[in-house]
């Protein structure tokens, strides 16, 4: 049986545009020609439901429909496909669920009349901000967080403290002493430093690097630069580096769009990577294995702690009560920007 992205290659549209169609949503907007394409190559695929009998252009059931608050802005998004591949999970895996994301709101720039009190559940991607959720949507514990934990309720999180770990531990076995690290403050504006709730402790890969370094008796502040993340904030930094002198020799960076901007600082510098500096960073994105050299970095799952989030959503609409935390594992991709072997 034909799936929905071979309808969709075929009739030249995006498989969100297909599963609207066939789910008869009424707010899509879309030239009645184009519509008929669509319900007519389902039919020439056989895009039917075997087990019960359900025709292309009729939803299985009444759809669910859920909300997506991100916290990161356009910006974010363009700058780091992170945020961008858990997005992309998110939607294939509601595609999958019949749930119809009926609300999209960037909380970075919400405007007062978006109410969310319609919605089935929630699914927020990047906030930490408890208290400001439970304001917009008061009477639902159908909320599941995506990057980031929230007592009492459904979290999915990749396991940065495991990625953290190999990092340096690889860079250290293969005889590096003097590790820099660069990287960002929490995604999250609102959470603000303070004597109680210190930035330092909401950031697991700095963390791990601090207590590596100073159980190794390594540690110098002096090799620790915390900026705003992005390609641009990785260049500039390591510019500052460079000029300062006495560079470290490996580098761990808290993601890879702020690695790719070191690494170019690097090559104007004439630093060779990995014979001067070795680079490793966090995130594991499609374009680090094309830099040059290629970027060695710890793999987390993005797509899949954006589909296990509407998994757990599912969950908490058909009854469960228990808020359950999923730790998503990691995988050290180890390529030339480090030398050694994995």
């Amino acid at each position: 049986m034909a799936t929905i992205k071979e309808i969709a290659e075929k009739a030249n549209v995006s498989i969100s545009t297909v599963s609207r169609v066939l789910n008869n949503d009424e707010t899509i907007t879309v030239m009645e020609e184009t519509r008929k394409r669509i319900i007519q190559v389902a039919k020439e695929l056989n895009y039917i439901s075997r087990k019960k009998n359900v025709t292309p252009i009729q939803p299985k059931k009444e759809s669910v429909n859920i909300g997506l608050l991100m916290g990161c802005n356009q910006e974010d998004e363009f700058d780091d496909p992170y945020f961008v591949a858990i997005r992309k999970g998110i939607e294939e895996q509601c595609i999958r669920k019949n749930m119809k994301i009926s609300k999209f709101i960037r909380l970075k720039n919400r405007t007062d009349d978006q109410s969310l009190e319609e919605l089935d559940g929630l699914i927020v991607v990047g906030y930490r901000n408890t208290d400001k959720i439970e304001e917009l949507y008061k009477q639902s514990k159908n909320i599941v967080f995506v990057d980031s934990e929230s007592p009492g309720y459904d979290c999915v999180i990749s396991d940065l403290k495991e990625a953290s770990d190999k990092v340096m531990n690889h860079l250290y076995q293969l005889g590096h002493k003097k590790i820099g690290y660069i990287g960002g403050p929490i995604n999250d504006p609102e959470m603000k430093p303070n004597k109680d709730n210190d930035v330092a402790e909401w950031n697991v890969r700095k963390q791990v690097y601090e207590a590596f370094m100073k159980e190794k008796g390594l540690f110098n502040q002096d090799d620790l630069y915390i900026d705003q993340w992005g390609t641009s904030r990785g260049y500039e930094v390591m510019k500052e580096v460079i000029a300062k002198g006495d560079v470290p020799t490996a580098f761990f960076i808290g993601s890879d769009p702020m690695a790719i901007g070191a690494m170019r600082a690097l090559n104007e510098a004439k630093k060779k990577i990995p014979e001067d500096v070795a680079i490793v960073s966090v995130d594991g994105i499609e374009v680090s294995k094309f830099v040059n050299p290629p970027l060695s970095t710890v793999k987390i799952y993005t797509e899949q702690m954006g589909k296990t989030a509407v998994n757990l959503l599912q969950e908490r609409m058909e009854g469960r009560k228990i808020p359950l935390k999923v730790i998503v594992p990691t995988e050290l991709l180890v390529r030339e920007s480090c030398g050694g072997n994995a």
